[in-house]
């Protein structure tokens, strides 16, 4: 496998506003890098808005963002993205993602609603993209997403993915979890699918839990632990891709943050094993 380069190294972890009053030294040192929403941090001031940015002084950050509705029907909150644009920047932010979906028309829904998989939306979505990557004047990377229909469907996920992939000439942000989640729902081979996604464009991996509503229905929650069959697929990522930096969410139900440094501990460990196993082809940003 060719040597790549990523914005980060290591095990990350999802910041959130109530972790800020436990992290401790260890905490710190523990986590390789930290992923914050901007949506959550731009113009937050006062305390708050002091700690981030002495974490931000000191870590390596990256940005995940809630509100772009990439896929959505109303034009692009072009003032957003030059706010976006100025936090990104103040904050040496290192990358910069966003979820392949929508989330508002006329008002934000709150939710993230599924593209179809339809060649006239692959060439929509790219287009935004792009104009947001000339907004920003940097690549972005697009997440996989959990969907539970596919309205509309013309192309596979994986290859509506790969289109607007090379279409817009961006990223992407793999989410182990995702894959997980849509292989159970969607009754795919969640390996097979894995693989049929282009290595040399992913900046980096997410993982994290779910809620088993049935044996067929899998609830993307971010709000418990990763279960042992994702951890399995991402071992088999690190496998078939190489080891790739990867980040822990977790969104509510947050427990304390011991609890989440034993799963970020377990991403190292397994990055580790296959480090080791390939005699280190990893090479840091």
């Amino acid at each position: 496998m060719s040597s790549r380069s990523f914005p980060v190294h290591g095990a990350g972890l999802g910041l959130r506003r109530s972790m800020l009053s436990s992290l401790t030294d260890q905490a710190t040192q523990s986590v390789d890098f930290w992923e914050v929403a901007p949506e959550n941090w731009i113009g937050v001031g006062g305390r708050y808005g002091h700690q981030f940015r002495q974490l931000t002084e000191r870590f390596p950050f990256i940005c995940h963002g809630l509100s772009l509705s990439i896929g959505g029907p109303s034009p692009l909150d072009e003032a957003f993205l030059h706010k976006l644009k100025r936090f990104l920047k103040d904050h040496h932010i290192r990358t910069y993602s966003e979820h392949l979906s929508y989330c508002s028309d006329d008002g934000h829904l709150y939710d993230l609603l599924p593209i179809p998989f339809t060649e006239e939306a692959v060439f929509y979505v790219a287009s935004r993209i792009r104009r947001v990557q000339e907004i920003l004047e940097q690549r972005i990377a697009i997440e996989n997403v959990s969907y539970y229909a596919a309205p509309g469907k013309q192309l596979e996920e994986a290859d509506f993915i790969n289109a607007i992939l090379q279409e817009a000439d961006c990223d992407l942000l793999l989410d182990v979890n995702n894959i997980y989640v849509n292989s159970i729902n969607h009754d795919y081979d969640a390996e097979a699918f894995l693989l049929r996604l282009p290595a040399e464009r992913i900046r980096y991996l997410h993982v994290a839990g779910h809620y088993q509503e049935a044996a067929d229905l899998i609830v993307d929650t971010h709000g418990a632990d990763v279960i042992d069959p994702v951890w399995q697929l991402l071992d088999k990522t690190y496998q078939r891709l190489g080891v790739i930096p990867t980040l822990l969410e977790r969104d509510f139900n947050i427990p304390p943050i011991a609890d989440l440094l034993r799963e970020v501990a377990t991403i190292h460990s397994l990055q580790t094993k296959w480090r080791n196993e390939a005699g280190g082809y990893l090479q840091h940003a």
